[in-house]
């Protein structure tokens, strides 16, 4: 098999993974709170991590150049801890085609990020696109009524859009680290780990929680923490160019309202597929040469 079809391969998995999350957010969350979800899906990629890390060898990185080790401080406490902590609030409070939608916004606030903290150059592609994609997220959160400005549920429309905050400063404070991608990931979820089980520990107390809500949390770890991540490297790593790969991922929202469909039951609204459609453009548009 050519490396170009591999890199495809690995690239439509992680696609795919990545489209069955929100509907795994979702179910998991009839069974479980928000907050147990977070603890069991987070110590699940963790030690998927560092099962990985021994099995290749690379616990001894651990010892070299510790003080590098530190940034995991702040980066596991935005990622896995503050992210996942305010999108699944935002999944509990919204229908999942709802906060998947406002959360794919990442790319958006990851341009309008980027003007202050890395001093990037804003064009008028750039504000277009921007544009766009906010009047996508304002068809979805008023559910099709714009002109009325009705939002169906703000609280959790602003967590779907803080999620994507988030999420893009993560990856802004992520450009300068140069340690390995294994470790990294290993040393912010071993922090992100303990920053969840002391608010479990504070505010909600241990408990086991019912088996549909632990393989929930279990599928949750392994598949949008944990592995899928390592898969979407290795297909980039295959590519003769990041584009080829790259594109796929505008492929994830919309695979995902149908496994939402047919997995949660949720009946997708006109105005989410619209408003999805405005996000996406938006972002394209933005990126666009």
């Amino acid at each position: 098999m050519k490396r170009q079809e591999l890199a495809y391969i690995y690239g439509m998995l992680a696609v795919f993974l990545w489209s069955t999350v929100a509907s795994a957010f979702k179910l998991s969350l009839r069974y479980v709170g928000y907050v147990h979800l977070l603890f069991y899906s987070s110590l699940t990629s963790l030690t998927v991590f560092f099962l990985i890390l021994l099995f290749q060898g690379k616990l001894r990185l651990l010892r070299e150049n510790p003080k590098s080790h530190f940034r995991s401080v702040i980066l596991g406490f935005l990622n896995p801890f503050l992210y996942y902590l305010v999108l699944f609030k935002a999944y509990s409070l919204l229908p999942a085609q709802e906060a998947q939608a406002l959360n794919y916004t990442w790319p958006i606030m990851l341009a309008l990020l980027s003007i202050p903290l890395l001093k990037q150059r804003v064009t008028t592609k750039n504000i277009i696109g921007i544009l766009t994609s906010f009047f996508g997220v304002l068809i979805i959160s008023t559910r099709g009524d714009v002109f009325s400005l009705h939002f169906a549920n703000p609280l959790g429309s602003l967590l779907a859009l803080s999620s994507a905050i988030i999420w893009a400063l993560y990856w802004i404070f992520n450009l300068r680290d140069e340690r390995d991608d294994l470790l990294r990931m290993f040393l912010n979820f071993t922090f992100g780990f303990i920053y969840t089980a002391l608010v479990l520990m504070i505010f909600s107390g241990f408990y086991l929680s019912p088996l549909k809500g632990t393989i929930g949390s279990v599928y949750v770890g392994l598949f949008e923490m944990g592995i899928t991540f390592l898969v979407w490297l290795k297909a980039l790593r295959l590519s003769k160019t990041t584009a080829q790969i790259a594109n796929l991922i505008y492929l994830t929202p919309f695979l995902s309202l149908v496994i939402i469909h047919f997995a949660v039951g949720e009946k997708i609204l006109p105005s989410t597929l619209l408003g999805l459609g405005f996000i996406v453009g938006g972002i394209i548009i933005g990126r666009s040469k």
